[in-house]
């Protein structure tokens, strides 16, 4: 699902994003070569004025103008009483008699015959195409004589030169495109694969734990199922010991059960607290007094240390950091050998912050796994099968610490073992 999701997104970015790129190019070359055309119509229009100026009081046609028009790019054809005067040596008698035809039946400009009823100069200047396809820039003038008859213009400046720069042009905004469009599909897949890893790994870590859960519920079940077998068939004197595992098999799973919806509701962040002044160092007695014949029973010795003065009330949801600071005394008590030590801290930090320390000289944890005691499910011993412990006391108090703004770490005890430290 996620690789399709992967190509579809990726494809539809690069191409949202060339289309993009692509309007711009069209619209860069466009206002481009419209300018670059206005600039040469211009200068063209400059040109023929200059002629114009020059030839419309002129009885003998005889310039420097004209003869270096000759030998530009332009075509010029000159008649005096429609007959030819002036054909500079690059003359074409097509593109002659297809300017002279645009400019009669569009403009009713007969370049071989005097205007009638008008003793002024009649011009006009515009766009030609011939044949095959190429563009010229022409213009067309009459001047009557003083002494009778006209003077006729045509002149053509062909745009092959700039109509190739164009094509060169775009031809390379169209590589310059395509490499473009090639590394933005490389940007967007690997984006895109970037932006839905972690949705893809909250998908499989949602799959995992729904496969340790289940797992983790059916023990408890079919501890349940068998006991509830035996009980059936069990003499009245040995009753009672399977009603005590049913009993304890289903406080068991009520733990699990509330762990499990502790962290469905900080998943769709719908796990509030509620603060109020709480004295922890009262709780901390509280949590010692309720641990010390657990941890006498598994022959460890369990300490709590407070600061010698009173402490202020701290605001924090006091059931929350019960919960999180009894799942931190549990996994100490629960991985400690017998023999071995737990002790409870409090400190108070600067700024009202309070720090619960619980260390062990158990066994410790090595640094590898530090990153990930705190995941649903991770044992740091995977052959051990705590019945106590499901692999998720240490994330339920994390998300417990996230909701107050604090922070829960673990690092080496100096002298052997594990030690957690929880600021609230």
């Amino acid at each position: 699902m996620f690789g399709r999701l992967h190509r579809q997104m990726a494809l539809f970015c690069t191409l949202f994003t060339c289309g993009i790129l692509a309007a711009m190019t069209a619209l860069c070359l466009f206002l481009s070569e419209r300018s670059m055309r206005e600039t040469l119509r211009q200068s063209f229009l400059n040109d023929i004025n200059r002629v114009i100026f020059y030839l419309k009081d002129q009885t003998v046609v005889e310039s420097p103008a004209l003869m270096e028009m000759e030998q530009s790019q332009y075509v010029m054809f000159l008649y005096d009483n429609g007959r030819p005067l002036l054909h500079n040596a690059r003359k074409d008698r097509d593109l002659w008699q297809l300017a002279a035809k645009a400019a009669l039946s569009e403009y009713q400009l007969d370049v071989t015959a005097p205007p009638e009823g008008s003793a002024t100069v009649q011009w006009q200047l515009f766009p030609l195409r011939d044949g095959a396809g190429r563009n010229y820039f022409a213009a067309a003038a009459v001047f009557p004589r003083k002494c009778g008859g006209c003077l006729g213009l045509l002149a053509v400046f062909p745009l092959e030169e700039q109509d190739r720069q164009f094509a060169a042009q775009r031809r390379l905004f169209a590589v310059i495109d395509l490499a473009g469009g090639v590394i933005l599909l490389t940007f967007a897949w690997f984006f895109v694969k970037r932006l839905l890893r972690p949705a893809e790994e909250t998908r499989q870590k949602q799959v995992q734990f729904v496969a340790a859960a289940s797992h983790e519920l059916r023990s408890p079940l079919a501890v349940m199922l068998s006991n509830l077998s035996a009980l059936e068939k069990a003499r009245p004197e040995d009753r009672s010991r399977f009603q005590k595992n049913i009993h304890a098999e289903g406080l068991r799973m009520t733990r699990l059960v509330d762990d499990l919806l502790a962290l469905a509701s900080a998943d769709s962040h719908s796990w509030s607290i509620c603060r109020e002044p709480v004295e922890l160092d009262t709780l901390a007695l509280e949590l010692y007094e309720k641990y010390s014949r657990p941890a006498f029973e598994k022959g460890l010795r369990l300490t709590v240390t407070l600061p010698e003065e009173g402490l202020p009330p701290t605001l924090c949801d006091g059931g929350r950091v019960e919960q999180a600071v009894s799942a931190l005394i549990s996994n100490a008590l629960s991985y400690t050998p017998p023999g071995g030590r737990v002790d409870i801290i409090l400190t108070e930090l600067h700024g009202g912050k309070m720090m619960f320390t619980i260390q062990d000289n158990g066994p410790g944890i090595p640094d590898k796994e530090k990153s990930l005691i705190f995941q649903r499910f991770y044992r740091a011993d995977p052959s051990r099968r705590d019945r106590e412990h499901f692999g998720l006391g240490l994330c339920v108090a994390q998300k417990i610490v996230q909701l107050h703004r604090g922070r829960l770490w673990v690092e080496d005890n100096p002298g052997g073992g594990a030690r957690f430290r929880m600021i609230i």
